[in-house]
């Protein structure tokens, strides 16, 4: 992309309502636009992210055998009613009327309707393990919206859904969950620490929330330092075999970490004096299991091979994909702008022409340009007739990982510079040893 063809409505001016660093940043790169409080519009460079999250999620939700579908925003409130939530969920939730005077709502959470869907065509054993997922945009009117993107009204959201006959496979398909979203969130640069939390409107035992680290989250959370220590890396995980799953489950739960709700003192005192830590963190994710709560009064059955019929058992799975955004920039930032892990960058790398209009320097460029582009990669190019510093600014408040920077002073001796936006640290090379190491970078990504 061109820069001179692109939409990138940047501020130089922080705007007075942004209170954290994410939502300052987000708007000053014009990746958002504030379209009432806490609703968004999601500019190209906001939505260009926020697209590249949502395809992390997708691919590793289809890597662990879910299914994607799409269930509408709008629920109608009969099927609360039928599970006993319609009045209990709170103020939180819109409610609305339609012409014909029938009561619906827009859907903060879909455990209803994924049981109506369950229930009307599925009714064997045979056909379980069972595991549907959709990411949809959510609603919760939130007394308080701030924080941008981080604690809005509407927001993205992947939602997931198991259905098993059984408590043990029921709690194989948690601990699936837990490891695929352990990957999700490597795969997007985070570290995401599962901690145990409490499960609730959603409801149910067992659960975890996954966690960033953060200065400006909104929980307060107890953890044994060792945990951030572990990693996935890349081990091959069979997601059908159960004991792997439960293995990898316990490895990075075994370690103390709690949210503030199930912070337990007397345990917490039990880990060497060194490695007790404290800190915030912002939730990017929470997993459920919640057995029969939405089954049993949905009538969500199924006929076993015994000719019994029994409540299936199910749990709900979240990530909060918009939300994912700012958590990251939270995550990645220092005071010139965003640094965007590889995984998740708008474009690869950005290409800096220094004195636009000289015939050698707008040639480099453009070979740049191509050749980047037919290895798959999408640059963006600084073709403008701006200064060099205000050039350099963008790039950095944008956060791309990359830059190269083209200039007639280096083509004289036959390099550009390449320069990593998370260190700093800059090097000469050819052109084309330049896109090789771009390309080298992102191979494996």
């Amino acid at each position: 992309m061109r820069l001179s063809r692109y939409f990138l409505p940047v501020l130089k001016e922080t705007p007075s309502e942004a209170q954290i660093a994410s939502h300052r940043l987000m708007l000053r790169a014009g990746m958002i636009k504030q379209s009432s409080a806490g609703i968004y519009s999601w500019l190209p460079l906001g939505f260009k992210v926020l697209r590249k999250l949502e395809n992390i999620v997708h691919e590793e939700q289809v890597r662990a055998g879910h299914i994607p579908l799409l269930m509408p925003t709008l629920q109608s409130a009969d099927l609360w009613r039928e599970s006993g939530r319609y009045d209990d969920y709170g103020e939180e939730m819109l409610r609305i009327r339609d012409r014909h005077d029938r009561d619906m709502l827009y859907g903060p959470t879909n455990e209803e309707l994924i049981t109506d869907i369950f229930r009307s065509h599925v009714s064997s054993y045979k056909d379980l393990p069972l595991t549907l997922y959709h990411i949809q945009w959510k609603f919760r009117d939130e007394i308080r919206p701030r924080f941008g993107v981080m604690r809005g009204r509407e927001f993205l959201m992947k939602d997931g859904y198991n259905f098993d006959v059984t408590k043990e496979d029921a709690l194989h398909a948690y601990n699936r969950h837990l490891v695929s979203y352990l990957r999700t969130y490597e795969r997007m640069g985070l570290q995401a620490i599962p901690m145990r939390a409490d499960s609730g409107p959603i409801g149910g035992d067992d659960t975890h929330e996954f966690l960033v680290l953060a200065d400006t989250g909104e929980s307060e959370v107890f953890y044994d330092s060792a945990v951030t220590d572990i990693s996935l890396g890349e081990r091959d995980i069979n997601y059908d075999d159960h004991a792997q799953c439960h293995a990898v489950m316990k490895e990075f739960t075994a370690l103390y970490a709690r949210t503030d709700e199930t912070h337990d003192e007397a345990e917490f005192a039990k880990i060497p004096a060194d490695r007790q830590r404290s800190a915030r963190g912002i939730e990017v994710g929470q997993i459920f299991y919640f057995g029969t709560k939405y089954s049993d009064p949905l009538g969500a059955r199924v006929q076993t091979a015994d000719g019994e019929q029994v409540p299936v058992h199910m749990g709900s799975h979240g990530i909060g994909v918009s939300r994912l955004v700012g958590a990251i920039i939270e995550a990645s930032h220092d005071d010139k702008g965003i640094i965007w892990p590889e995984g998740v960058t708008p474009f690869h790398c950005g290409i800096v022409n220094l004195k636009q209009g000289d015939d050698e320097a707008d040639a480099a460029c453009e070979a740049l340009y191509s050749s980047l582009t037919a290895l798959g990669l999408e640059p963006l190019y600084d073709d403008r007739n701006e200064r060099a510093g205000g050039k350099f600014a963008t790039m950095d408040l944008i956060g791309l990982p990359w830059r190269i920077t083209v200039g007639p002073r280096g083509l004289k001796n036959g390099v550009v510079e390449l320069t990593s936006r998370r260190t700093g640290e800059s090097e000469e090379l050819p052109p084309e040893q330049a896109v090789e190491k771009i390309a080298a970078i992102y191979a494996d990504i």
